[in-house]
């Protein structure tokens, strides 16, 4: 099917979709001042969810041409308001008032397969965990988990065989799944990493199902028997990572304790670690191929930090050297505001609250768009071009507004993991330079689909070659 059919589709469908009666969500207080929230429910049944995980950022643009930053609809069985821009976002995050709670929404999306981990977690009860959790994610568990990632990069990377067609896509989600398992669960690769990487893979696809029951067969299902299946894995492994010193991230939440001395429970290390092998090998996934992309499309740039990265004198990357490391960072940092691997935060309304003077009645669900506000032409010139030196010194469009880029959220629940993320995918570039160079052709524009994030369906093929040594 050629790209100019499939965006006739995708227009095709945006119009149908359309065609639902445009109604205010709610009706403001009287002498409140406030103005209602305005949209349409879509297509009978599905909704806006077609256009939503084929079209996301068209469709987010339409959406925003006609109703403005905050408008509602209908998606995945669910109403929701989707407020769009930094200070639409800055609202949510910052939660002032605490009139935005995650738990609810996040619920309704995954809480089958991750719940009670501490992206589903509120306010005091959330703070609580975040800081113990906090312990795992120190500067000097970080230099420890890149001492067992790099081996396992250069191991697996080596593996790669070139073609003309090679899938990035699909070769990073197997690198950084198998980096989860050795340094957050500490299992060497064999016949039972792979398991977990399976049960784990199921949770991930039921969090994405269409038909949300537990139909037999369905994506659904299996992501349940995923999830029961790795429960019973964790639980298996308790007592002995409570009464060893390893310093994989299971070991280290099993021994962590906040200031006060506040620790884990067996059940609270089980449902974490299940949600962070998720949060952490989704986010980097979509990250790593998508910066391939770029950087195989734009050839200039791969000879840039290819370069930077010989300069070094190091086949492996060091903690210290992340900081050294200037043009890597910069490209990174414009492939996450390109393709946000996390593209929307999703909150539900604990009472009446409002957003950029629209009025959100208690019980709503709402989605902060973050790929779309990324992509915006009133705060990031040509948003559509890849251009790293946005967040040079002498130019730093970041700046412009503070909640502008923001790929890791914000407030109270910003990305706990962040910085190894960010490391994790820096570490593997690095690597990667050194060994392949790759292409791809700059016309090509692979098929999306949203999941934690927009993600390519073609496992996002590229000319690789090995480079001589």
């Amino acid at each position: 099917m050629t790209q100019a059919l499939v965006r006739h589709l995708r227009d095709t469908i945006y119009r149908a979709e359309q065609l639902s009666t445009v109604r205010p969500l709610a009706m403001p207080p009287p002498g409140s001042g406030l103005k209602p929230v305005f949209g349409n429910s879509g297509l009978p049944v599905l909704g806006h969810t077609v256009s939503v995980l084929t079209d996301l950022l068209a469709a987010s643009r339409r959406r925003y041409a006609e109703f403005g930053p905050v408008s509602w609809g209908v998606t995945l069985g669910t109403k929701a308001v989707t407020v769009m821009g930094p200070d639409a976002i800055e609202t949510v995050v910052t939660n002032r008032d605490k009139a935005f709670a995650n738990e609810g929404f996040y619920d309704y999306l995954i809480g089958a397969f991750f719940r009670r981990g501490i992206l589903l977690m509120d306010f005091d009860e959330h703070l609580h965990h975040r800081r113990i959790m906090q312990q795992a994610f120190t500067r000097q568990r970080l230099v420890g988990y890149l001492d067992v990632m790099s081996p396992a990069i250069e191991r697996e990377l080596a593996q790669w065989r070139p073609s003309e067609r090679f899938p990035i896509y699909t070769a990073a989600k197997r690198l950084t799944l198998d980096i989860a398992t050795e340094v957050f669960v500490g299992e060497e690769p064999g016949a039972e990493a792979d398991r977990l990487s399976e049960a784990f893979v199921a949770a991930v696809h039921g969090g994405h199902a269409i038909v949300r029951a537990d139909v037999p067969g369905g994506t659904w299902a299996k992501g349940l028997r995923g999830r029961r299946w790795l429960e019973d894995y964790f639980r298996r492994r308790l007592p002995a990572k409570r009464a060893g010193d390893g310093q994989d991230l299971f070991s280290v939440l099993c021994r962590a304790e906040s200031e006060d001395g506040d620790r884990f429970t067996d059940e609270d290390i089980v449902n974490h670690m299940i949600f962070a092998l998720m949060a952490a090998h989704d986010t980097s996934t979509i990250t790593l191929a998508m910066t391939a992309l770029y950087l195989g499309q734009h050839p200039e740039w791969q000879d840039r930090v290819r370069e930077e990265a010989r300069a070094l004198g190091k086949p492996a990357l060091e903690y210290g050297d992340l900081d050294r490391l200037p043009l890597l960072d910069m490209v990174v940092k414009e492939s996450l505001r390109m393709n946000a691997p996390v593209g929307g935060l999703f909150r539900e309304t604990v009472k009446d609250t409002e957003v950029l003077g629209h009025h959100i009645p208690a019980g709503t669900k709402l989605v902060a768009q973050v790929y779309a506000t990324q992509r915006m032409s009133e705060w990031w010139p040509n948003p559509d071009v890849f251009d790293p030196e946005r967040f040079a010194e002498h130019r730093r469009e970041d700046k412009v507004h503070r909640y502008a880029w923001a790929p890791f959220g914000g407030g109270a629940h910003k990305c706990i993991g962040m910085h190894f993320g960010t490391m994790e995918v820096k570490a593997i570039l690095h690597q990667l330079l050194l060994r392949y160079r790759w292409t791809v052709s700059p016309d090509y524009e692979p098929p999306m689909r949203y999941g934690t994030g927009p993600m390519p369906t073609d496992g996002l093929p590229i000319h690789l070659t090995r480079l001589a040594t």
